[in-house]
């Protein structure tokens, strides 16, 4: 069920990407693809994690005209960047981890495909450092927001605890079994 719903939402991610450029420019500069790779990398599912980030690397620069392959190859080294982190450092099940590594993955993917752009002769439509302020911005804010709801709806924890919970409730309910002051 976990795989099927990221990869749904890596889908809307890779669309939004797409879309979102004509009808809100400002939101151009959040990684809605990104986001959920990361959210993949950071529960240590490795394999997902670099298919997911080549895929949609390779189908955002075939959606957005860019440079074929630019995306997919930052997008797939943060990935595995981002699993090797999560495999060697253990807290980063707390959100307020998380949030620094979301960080440092979209500071990591722009440097990236900014260095593949240059390398390859390709010129910036905007000065580096003014889209990575946005987009580190943007991204981190969304990013939260977007693994909250991700891990509030579909993680085994929560799944686990919203089927707990009933029976802790009934049985608050039920007759207490120590009687006091009879002896059985």
């Amino acid at each position: 069920m976990e795989i099927l719903t990221t990869t749904l939402a890596l889908i809307i991610a890779i669309v939004l990407q797409a879309t979102v450029r004509q009808i809100a420019p400002p939101l151009a500069f959040v990684d809605f693809p990104l986001i959920i790779i990361v959210y993949v990398a950071l529960k240590r599912d490795a394999f997902r994690a670099l298919i997911y980030a080549t895929i949609a690397g390779v189908a955002v620069d075939a959606l957005s005209g860019g440079l074929l392959g630019a995306s997919g190859f930052s997008k797939t080294l943060t990935a595995f960047v981002v699993v090797e982190l999560a495999r060697r450092v253990l807290l980063v099940d707390n959100l307020l981890i998380r949030i620094p590594v979301l960080a440092g993955a979209i500071l990591l993917e722009s440097s990236i495909y900014y260095a593949m752009n240059r390398l390859l002769g390709q010129s910036p439509n905007a000065p580096f450092v003014e889209t990575l302020a946005y987009s580190l911005i943007g991204t981190t804010i969304t990013g939260t927001v977007t693994m909250l709801i991700l891990e509030y709806f579909f993680s085994e924890r929560a799944r686990l605890n919203r089927r707990n919970f009933a029976p802790r409730r009934q049985a608050a309910l039920r007759r207490n079994p120590i009687r006091l002051g009879r002896r059985v």
